[in-house]
């Protein structure tokens, strides 16, 4: 039902769930069981957070049962080492616990092995739809599993996939969790330099590649990327490729001896019982990678059993996804949605993937799908809603959308324009979750539920089990007051920590470090007082244009070793309710920024990086302001073209420098 009643100083509500859809859920279900578990009644959503985060053992050993995690729980819900000084960073969850992951997403295979696990879509190609049933699903995922323990790989190894959105991508991912690997991807319009940077460092044995991608009408080949990959990636050992674009198969030597082709592959093995390897609760499942802001991309290490009950937790109760529901998400193997909607699977639901451009043919391309496939749970990012709105979409005229329940917006902070919008030309009758969270925790520190209220411009409220508070600059909780981000007690999918950082120093420093014994997310918030969650950005100088987070580090690469160029400097500048990527340079003595050399500039980084970095706006400067230590200082520059005050200009070598970025005219057109 819409609802646009206001209540004194705050945000109107546009939608609010029906009596009938509250008592339906799966989050009043499990409401009710704890209810009579712990003899206390629970009201609303808020209470029930209250009580998740004074209570969190028993939380989240509830939510365990609730879900029904398969594998041995243990005796112990948390340890904690002896005289630790910060609980929250060093607690270990379910220290004893048993299980496997893989056995825990395909477990709806015994239920319904008939129905569809997967249905695959991919832009301009609508008479080749997929569809994978659970069964399917199962074979596919036993003849490869068996297929890694041939090729030796094991327990702790790390397996890579260079991929697009396929349903291979998902058999793969499965496989390597099933005998105990560690999952790690990334999206194939990533440059050689970006891949390697990522995958250099955590030297995966095998890599899973496809000959190519389908974006925007065009098909892209991904062969010669792959063969000069492989010139630096020593630690690969085979390549399982897939046939996708139909593109030439790769004929340099002797980097073919490494190839093998996915139906072959398959082929070696017969479909048996999955021998699933149980591993403990913390055992490694995913490397995801941080952007790249200070140099190489953090490689975050995150747990099987914290990113399982976590994902089961935002799938079933803040989501609502039950068995047999359609869940449809936008994203890469680039992005941790990818890994957050692959876990749909252990909920029962099935997965809609879909490959290439939203806006090919047109902007109805996901819309028809969704229509088609009945889609209950539809993901995307701000950027795409805001982008149907210019274009002047209204799904809700040309599309039935009867299945649809939930959407979901992340990735960048969803202004009130697009709320209204939703509402508007999407559907009225509608959950409206703004999320946020990060690839840090693969997860959401803000989510959606289905039992309160949307609020115009403002996620719903904080995530169960995680106590989220905002502080201001003096490190205490406020309300209804920007601040930042904080997550103030321990929760089961805090990352492992970073891998080759045994001691966990750079662990500690980009989350632990600035409040004692608190982590800081690096978003600037506000909570309001019935505890929904307002996003102003990232407080920090990584850029976030179209809701993807693109590391500083990553374009400087590129451009600062071109002849013409002397240094650079990157920011994001908010504009028209969103970022756009600004490069400023400093030229060599006798350049020129003329046209011809920024096309130069954004044709490196499109090939090197990928297209989502290439700057909007390229302006020269003399000067490039950098602390006495010699560090770039990207804040300051942001804070001066954004007319904001620069708290650091002590800390600056060449402070004056910061003077010839203000006001420039180019960045008010």
């Amino acid at each position: 039902m819409q609802d646009h009643h206001l209540e004194e100083d705050q945000a109107p509500i546009l939608w609010q769930p029906t009596k009938d859809s509250i008592h339906d859920s799966l989050l009043y279900q499990f409401m009710v069981n704890l209810s009579e578990q712990e003899d206390t009644l629970f009201h609303d959503y808020q209470q029930l957070h209250h009580w998740s985060v004074t209570h969190s053992e028993q939380f989240w050993d509830r939510l365990w049962d609730f879900c029904g995690v398969i594998g041995d729980k243990g005796s112990r819900v948390t340890d904690c080492p002896p005289g630790s000084t910060e609980p929250a960073k060093d607690t270990l969850w379910f220290p004893d616990a048993r299980l496997n992951f893989a056995e825990n997403l395909l477990a709806y295979a015994k239920q319904a092995p008939e129905t569809a696990a997967i249905v695959f879509h991919c832009e301009g190609q609508a008479e080749q739809r997929q569809q994978l049933s659970w069964q399917n699903l199962y074979d596919q995922v036993s003849q490869l599993s068996q297929y890694l323990r041939q090729q030796g790989i094991s327990q702790g190894d790390v397996v890579a996939g260079y991929l697009p959105n396929l349903p291979q991508t998902l058999i793969a991912m499965l496989a390597t969790s099933a005998i105990g690997a560690i999952w790690t991807s990334t999206s194939p319009d990533f440059g050689v330099d970006s891949v390697v940077e990522r995958f250099g460092q955590t030297c995966p044995k095998l890599l899973f590649a496809a000959d190519g991608y389908f974006y925007n009408g065009k098909s892209h080949s991904c062969i010669d990327k792959v063969n000069a990959m492989l010139t630096e990636l020593h630690s690969v050992e085979k390549v399982v490729l897939i046939p996708f674009t139909d593109m030439p198969p790769p004929a340099a030597e002797p980097l073919t001896e490494r190839y093998q082709y996915w139906d072959d592959v398959l082929a070696t093995c017969q479909p048996a019982a999955i021998l699933y390897e149980q591993v403990e609760f913390n055992h490694p499942l995913y490397i995801l990678y941080s952007s790249g802001t200070t140099g190489k991309p953090k490689c975050i290490v995150h747990s099987v059993g914290g990113i399982l009950l976590n994902h089961l937790k935002e799938h079933m109760l803040h989501s609502n996804v039950n068995k047999g529901d359609r869940l449809f998400y936008f994203t890469t193997c680039g992005w941790m949605m990818w890994n957050w909607m692959a876990s749909g699977l252990a909920a029962g639901a099935t997965l809609v993937l879909y490959e290439g451009s939203p806006f090919y043919p047109d902007g109805n391309v996901l819309w028809d799908m969704a229509d088609q496939e009945g889609v209950t749970l539809f993901g995307t990012s701000a950027k795409y809603l805001e982008a149907l709105e210019k274009k002047g979409y209204q799904p809700n005229q040309t599309h039935r959308l009867s299945g649809l329940r939930t959407l979901c917006s992340t990735g960048s902070v969803l202004a009130p324009e697009q709320f209204d919008y939703v509402y508007r030309a999407v559907k009225s009758d509608l959950q409206l979750a703004s999320i946020a969270g990060g690839t840090d925790i693969c997860g959401c520190f803000a989510i959606g539920n289905p039992l309160s209220p949307v609020y115009r411009g403002e996620c719903q409220g904080r995530a169960l089990g995680m106590d989220v508070q905002v502080y201001d600059d003096n490190g205490k909780p406020v309300i209804d007051a920007q601040g930042e981000l904080v997550c103030c007690n321990s929760f089961p999918h805090q990352p492992v920590g970073f891998w080759n950082d045994e001691a966990g120093k750079r662990y500690h420093s980009a989350y632990w470090e600035v409040y004692a014994n608190t982590w800081h997310h690096g978003d600037f918030v506000q909570l309001t007082r019935h505890g929904g969650l307002v996003f102003f950005g990232r407080s920090d100088a990584v850029l976030n244009p179209g809701g993807v987070r693109i590391g500083t580090a990553e374009i400087y690469r590129q451009v600062n070793p071109m002849d013409e160029i002397t240094d650079s400097i990157v920011i994001g500048q908010n504009w028209q309710n969103d970022v756009r990527v600004v490069l400023f340079v400093q030229l060599a003595e006798g350049q020129q920024l003329d046209d011809t050399l920024q096309a130069r500039i954004r044709q490196r980084i499109k090939e090197h990086c990928s297209p989502r970095h290439v700057p909007a706006v390229i302006l020269a400067v003399t000067d490039i302001p950098r602390t006495k230590s010699g560090k770039l200082v990207e804040l300051a520059v942001r804070n001066v073209v954004h007319q904001q005050p620069v708290k650091n200009v002590g800390a600056l070598a060449n402070p004056e420098a910061l003077e010839q970025y203000k006001n420039r005219p180019e960045l008010m057109l």
